[in-house]
């Protein structure tokens, strides 16, 4: 079993860090009631990488440590800068798969194998308040690096580590760093003692060279869509662990950068070639689908959750919360356990290095090489007609399951135009935001519409289960009457929306 603890640290180094005398008195920082020694410990750490370091190109660190109190291996992944979320896992001779899991789409079948052994002496003091409440822990570490591979290089350096307590404000580190930049010191250059090791031992950190940036700026329409592209990828390989971690809104998120890929090899197919793209365009609905059903359970919970808040007392009947509590964690957990296997299998491995090979070696229409504002925008105004057409078919049909699934197409078809103006904005500009802006709102008022489907066919299941365990039907009745009318009241708002979006549409 793994835990983990969000981890808010900023690292030092100068002249007052080659010993603990050399600090200045933190005594006197504001907020401080005393300072603690709590000794020194002595620890020895393993990190693991892939042979062209792919973790450390991407900021993160796995290791194995001895000695201190959380001895055991650590995976360290960034949020933000100086913050990180360690993952913690029971000392063990090998990689736990719990962490090794949450590295998959980065590492992908490459072994993980040690490249570095740290060692190091920290002297340890706590800082409290009057209250002798933690707030911060210093720490003065004196590190002896050693290269594993790539390289025989070994190192030697002394820095100071202050890490902000558990749900302490980190406004408190700036008052710390006051006193240590008065004292001498300043912010190391590296981000990790990892990094420093790498660079001292060794060439440093390596950057893959392979489906990264090209480091001119995006000139043709073949240019923009591909960073388009390349940045939707991106978004997959980072949202991998949280997705696993059951991060919120990760499902979600991943679930877009899916939906932007696959809608942008089918927009801009005048751009790239889709006898390539279409394979890739099946895979990213494949992992699409594994991702509904996790994100569409949290979506008709959240909205059936509410719409029984807003019921009267009077219109409740039977244990309908508990009944909607029981049967939203059991599809959740169902959903969770597929999405989970559905990452740790081959196929999501398949998918991840044919985007690879896609934005490597692109297959390039001749229209790629051609001017952004000519070639997006055609592929935009083709799109907005498709669109037109669509709606214009959904609101001439009846009410009923016909028109559902017509205003659903509509509704992709929406999300698909707003995803290529959105790739087209650093190229178009204004319009192209418009554009976006305008398919956002009117994918919004069919999203609803949608969810209202989604949520009565739940709430027939409900209404079924609880009639089987001899309980009253009655207020699943009330909140399905209720969801006909709003869906309802968005039929008889699209027409109104899809004119007005199609004026802001400057295509």
């Amino acid at each position: 079993m793994a835990d983990t603890k969000r981890e808010i640290e900023r690292k030092y180094e100068g002249p007052a860090a080659g010993g603990g005398a050399g600090l200045p008195d933190l005594t006197a920082v504001p907020g401080v009631g005393s300072v603690v020694g709590r000794g020194v410990d002595e620890l020895d750490a393993t990190y693991y990488d892939t042979a062209d370091q792919l973790l450390a190109a991407s900021s993160i660190t796995l290791r194995r440590r001895t000695g201190g109190a959380d001895a055991g291996w650590h995976l360290k992944l960034p949020v933000a800068e100086g913050v990180r979320d360690e993952i913690h896992a029971p000392l063990a001779d090998s990689v736990p798969a719990a962490l090794s899991s949450l590295v998959r789409s980065r590492v992908r079948d490459a072994a993980l194998v040690p490249v570095v052994r740290l060692r190091s002496s920290r002297d340890v003091r706590h800082l409290l308040d009057a209250d002798g409440a933690l707030l911060a822990e210093v720490s003065v570490d004196r590190v002896r690096a050693e290269r594993l591979s790539g390289g025989k290089g070994t190192a030697q350096w002394t820095e100071i580590e202050v890490e902000l307590a558990d749900d302490g404000d980190p406004a408190f580190l700036d008052k710390v760093e006051k006193k240590l930049r008065k004292a001498g010191l300043h912010r190391s250059a590296s981000p990790s003692k990892l990094a420093r090791a790498l660079t001292e031992t060794g060439a440093g950190v390596r950057r893959p060279s392979g489906g990264r940036p090209a480091a001119r700026p995006p000139v043709t329409a073949g240019d923009h869509v591909l960073a388009y592209v390349r940045e939707q990828r991106d978004a997959l390989v980072e949202l991998d662990p949280a997705v696993r971690r059951d991060q919120p809104d990760a499902v979600h998120q991943m679930r877009v950068a899916t939906r932007r890929l696959r809608n942008t090899l089918r927009s801009f197919d005048n751009v790239l070639d889709r006898k390539v793209t279409d394979p890739v365009r099946s895979e990213l609905k494949w992992l699409a689908e594994e991702l509904a059903g996790d994100r569409d359970q949290e979506v008709i919970t959240k909205r059936l959750t509410s719409a029984l808040d807003d019921l009267p007392g009077s219109l409740r009947s039977g244990p309908v919360r508990n009944r909607l509590r029981t049967w939203s964690r059991a599809r959740h957990s169902g959903s969770r356990q597929r999405l989970t296997e559905a990452l740790d299998g081959r196929r999501h491995l398949y998918l991840l290095g044919a985007l690879d090979a896609l934005v490597s070696d692109p297959p390039l229409h001749k229209a790629a090489a051609g001017k952004p504002k000519k070639v997006l925008a055609e592929a935009i105004r083709k799109d907005l007609d498709k669109l037109g057409k669509l709606v214009d078919r959904a609101v001439s049909l009846p009410p009923g399951r016909d028109r559902d699934i017509a205003l659903h197409e509509a509704r992709k078809k929406a999300k698909r135009t707003r995803y290529a103006a959105e790739a087209a904005v650093p190229a178009l500009g204004k319009p192209a935001e418009a554009t976006a802006k305008a398919m956002k709102s009117l994918t919004k008022l069919l999203g609803d519409h949608q969810d209202s489907v989604m949520a009565r066919e739940a709430l027939r299941d409900l209404a079924e289960k609880a009639q089987a365990a001899g309980e009253s039907s009655f207020t699943y009745g009330v909140l399905y009457a209720r969801e006909e009318r709003r869906a309802a009241a968005d039929e008889d708002a699209l027409r109104g929306a899809w004119r007005k979006a199609g004026r802001k549409a400057a295509f």
